[in-house]
């Protein structure tokens, strides 16, 4: 087990962090849930992009712990830097459910 971080943070970003990914992470299951409705109209074309919120979800969720201790020993050692490679995923996510939505109602008409 990992033995706690000590940091003298008054701003708590490690935890602000943490709770700006989850907060991204209830978006996109919500978003998921939403797009079950979409089924019937629009057909199983719905069910790739439900896989594409429930992976974004799954990976914001598995991330954390790591995510935390990364910010909370940056804030420590007095170097953080941006996490590119979550940033660019989730724009890749949200570009994609972009496009699946866009080709799904252009191709109903």
């Amino acid at each position: 087990m990992n033995e706690p971080i000590e940091i003298t943070d008054p701003g708590l970003q490690p935890e602000r962090t943490v709770f700006a990914w989850t907060r991204t992470l209830v978006s996109f299951l919500v978003v998921s849930a939403v797009f079950l409705r979409w089924i019937p109209h629009y057909g199983y074309g719905i069910i790739l992009m439900i896989s594409i919120s429930g992976v974004m979800a799954f990976g914001i969720f598995a991330s954390q712990r790591a995510r935390y201790r990364r910010m909370a020993l940056g804030i420590k050692n007095e170097c953080i830097s941006a996490d590119v490679v979550a940033i660019l995923m989730t724009t890749l996510a949200l570009f994609l459910l972009g496009a699946c939505g866009l080709f799904l109602v252009l191709s109903r008409h």
